[in-house]
Parts: C-alpha cells; sequence; structure tokens
C-alpha cells in the first residue's frame, strides 16, 4: 500500500513477498478464487455495497491477464469490465470524469476498470495535454471523486501492475515473433516507450497526490505473472471481506411453501 511519496525505481518488480514459488501460489490462487465467488454472490444478493477495482500500469504491464485470471471467479450477471481508451468526441465535450462516473458500479456490483480517470493525469502529464495547474484541480477532483464513491458505498481497490522496462520488452518481443499476439502489438507502444521515465514519474506522482486513506493504491511487483494475479486476488478477496457481507434477512414460512410445492407438484401444476 502507498503511503506518501514512492520512487518505483526502488521497488523490485520481480519480487514476491509472502509467496516461495509458482507452485504455492497457483494453489493459493486457487482457494482465494472460491472464496471471491461466495463472496461475490453476498455482495449481489445483499445489493447495498460495491466494488470498485482499477488497474493501471505501463504497457505489456498485464492488465488483460489480471482480469483474465483473477476475475473468472465472478458471475459475469454482476461483474462489468470497461476499457479507457482515448476519449471520443462526446466524452472529450464533457468533464474528464463524466466518462468516469456513468460506469461506476451500482450496488452490488464490482466494476473493474482497465485503465481509468488516472489516465486523465498521467498522460495528459506525460503529453503535456493540460497545464500544470489543471492537472492539480484534476487530482483534487480525482479525490473529491473517489471520497463520494466510498461514502456512497463503493470500496475501490486500486493496483498498479509494476513491471520492468527489461521485462515489457520481452513481453513486446512475444507480441511480435508469435502471429497469435500480432493483434496486440500497437506501433505506438514504441513510441510510448522511450518516454518510461516520464510515465514512471507521472505515476509517482499520482500515487502520492492521490493514495488515500479511503483509496490507496497498492503497487503490484508484476514480472511474475503468478505473483502479479495472486497478489491482485489477495487484496480484492480482503477488501470484499473488510465489508462484512451478508446474505439479506428473509422471512419465509418454509414448512407450508414447501407443503404447497409439493402438493402443486403432484397433481401436475
Amino acid at each position: 500500500m502507498v503511503r506518501g511519496a514512492v520512487r518505483l525505481d526502488r521497488l523490485d518488480p520481480r519480487a514476491t513477498p509472502g509467496c516461495r514459488d509458482k507452485r504455492e501460489a497457483a494453489a493459493r490462487l486457487a482457494r482465494l478464487l472460491e472464496r471471491l465467488e461466495a463472496l461475490q454472490y453476498r455482495l449481489y444478493a445483499g445489493q447495498r455495497r460495491s466494488l470498485l477495482l482499477v488497474l493501471q500500469g505501463m504497457d505489456t504491464a498485464g492488465k488483460d491477464g489480471v482480469i483474465r485470471k483473477v476475475m473468472t471467479a465472478f458471475n459475469p450477471q454482476g461483474c462489468r469490465v470497461t476499457s479507457f481508451k482515448r476519449p471520443t468526441a462526446e466524452e472529450a465535450a464533457h468533464d474528464f470524469l463524466w466518462r468516469i462516473h456513468r460506469v461506476a458500479p451500482a450496488a452490488g456490483e464490482v466494476a473493474v476498470f482497465n485503465r481509468s480517470h488516472y489516465e486523465d493525469v498521467v498522460a495528459a502529464r506525460v503529453h503535456a495535454l493540460q497545464p500544470r495547474a489543471d492537472l492539480k484541480r484534476r487530482y483534487d477532483a480525482i479525490n473529491d471523486f473517489e471520497r463520494h464513491l466510498e461514502q456512497s458505498g463503493t470500496k475501490l481497490v486500486k493496483c498498479f501492475l509494476h513491471i520492468s522496462r527489461a521485462e515489457q520488452h520481452q513481453r513486446l518481443l512475444e507480441r511480435l515473433e508469435q502471429p497469435h499476439k500480432h493483434w496486440k502489438f500497437n506501433e505506438g507502444d514504441l513510441a510510448e516507450r522511450t518516454r518510461w521515465n516520464d510515465y514512471r514519474r507521472a505515476y509517482e506522482i499520482a500515487f502520492e497526490r492521490c493514495s488515500t486513506a479511503h483509496a490507496p493504491w497498492y503497487v503490484i511487483p508484476s514480472d511474475r505473472k503468478w505473483y502479479r494475479d495472486l497478489a491482485v486476488a489477495e487484496i480484492v478477496c480482503g477488501a470484499l471481506e473488510a465489508m462484512d457481507l451478508k446474505l439479506p434477512e428473509v422471512s419465509l414460512d418454509v414448512r407450508t411453501l414447501r407443503a404447497e410445492l409439493d402438493g402443486r407438484a403432484a397433481v401436475g401444476t
């Protein structure tokens, strides 16, 4: 969990704190997925709280991989994934949080953001799309927005998938060398890669400004995919556990209803 200033270049993206190896991670992840399934069932049934998982990271950090591996625990009926790209003309005509707020999770729902409102301070800083004074106002707006979500019953989990530049190089090579991954390769990623240090610093500033008690940031070592998935699953599970989710109380005369059901079955109705 990020508290105060952070230096990403001093955090080891290959670290696996609390887990010895891939085999242990697989066993623990399997148990976590079972628990996540049960917790989401309670969340959906209760229709009171909601969860928003924000995934950020450099290109190839593994946002899609986390969604594919961890979110399989959730019933799609109560889970929605939104990917944020360059704003459309309609989105750009509104304030930068408009497109975010309209897809925030409803009561009982899990929402996953593949990239998020943080693109509007990170990419905007790297490419000088906004004056610095406007960026400061955006950090404040993000904090107010996230506080509002929390006060309205939405728990935020914000994970930055931290990979090394060497690992990104390897993953980009894999996309070039494996034909079935060519569709994932974006030539623009090469230009963005030259701005690695700028992006790193932009994220550090975003963490410092927007890692709060009600919506903290987590930096996940992500060079090892098996550890990345385990770490995100543990954090999401912990967030749901902390909600103390319970099934709604319902008063049913089970004996009478069962007798009526059995009676109808006997007469074919």
